[in-house]
């Protein structure tokens, strides 16, 4: 997309468990349309997916780390730490895919967020360590333990800040977000468990607070069909990267053509 070269392009990627792996298709996509991404900053699983394209991982590698990290392998599972899962365990996975533990070694600036339980803050995570802060972005309150970081512990940066479109819209010329948090209204039968309950109650905040956002973006992309998927569900993310995939090249080809 010629009309692109040259700029500031940034990509906002929101949280959404599982679903983020629609990111990663949307990225795909954006290559295809020659679309050029300098600067990066994700939320949760969007924390994730953008720290890994940010230090220069294919899509194709994206896709199979989420494939091959078994989130909910017996020894992950927390001991004596207010989690069903302890994110630390997944360190040394996370630092094979980096040259260095630190931000300074990516190849395009990151920004991530995680949110300070002790003290109801938002961190924005930009310089320093890597690792630690992506587990923490990503760490989903009530299934994932907190990340003690220094003096704070965190949780999932969706908690406060699921779309963060602001810690980009003064340094880049064009912004290009990725929503995979589509709301939608649901049914009693359908809430059956407490963490469907948690769930529903965070994907609640964190819309009132991320959508009023999308207009600081150029282009945003929000698949409704991610609906059809649970935040947990680890059964379906080809379909779940084929969504991204689609909803971006035809929200791409929708702007192009007015």
């Amino acid at each position: 997309m010629k009309k692109f070269k040259g700029m500031k392009t940034g990509l906002i990627l929101s949280g959404g468990g599982v679903r983020g792996v629609a990111h990663i298709g949307a990225i795909k996509a954006l290559e295809e349309h020659d679309i050029h991404i300098t600067h990066v900053a994700g939320t949760s699983a969007g924390a994730i997916v953008g720290a890994l394209y940010a230090s220069g991982h294919p899509w194709e590698a994206i896709l199979e780390f989420f494939k091959t990290t078994q989130l909910f392998r017996f020894g992950n599972y927390a001991l004596n730490k207010p989690g069903f899962v302890d994110p630390e365990k997944f360190y040394d996975r996370f630092l094979n895919y980096f040259s260095e533990d630190d931000f300074e070694s990516l190849k395009k600036p990151l920004y991530i967020t995680a949110t300070n339980i002790l003290d109801g803050t938002l961190k924005v995570f930009h310089h320093g360590e890597l690792v630690r802060p992506i587990l923490a972005s990503a760490s989903f309150p009530g299934v994932f333990a907190p990340i003690k970081i220094d003096d704070g512990y965190y949780v999932d940066g969706g908690v406060l800040n699921n779309f963060p479109s602001d810690l980009l819209k003064k340094q880049c010329n064009r912004l290009f977000g990725v929503y995979v948090n589509p709301f939608e209204k649901v049914k009693v039968e359908e809430l059956k468990h407490s963490y469907t309950i948690l769930e529903r109650v965070l994907k609640i905040l964190m819309a009132k607070e991320s959508l009023g956002k999308f207009a600081d973006c150029d282009l945003v992309i929000c698949p409704e069909d991610l609906t059809n998927y649970s935040t947990f569900s680890l059964k379906d993310m080809d379909s779940i990267f084929e969504v991204g995939y689609k909803a971006t090249n035809e929200a791409i080809e929708k702007m192009t053509a007015s």
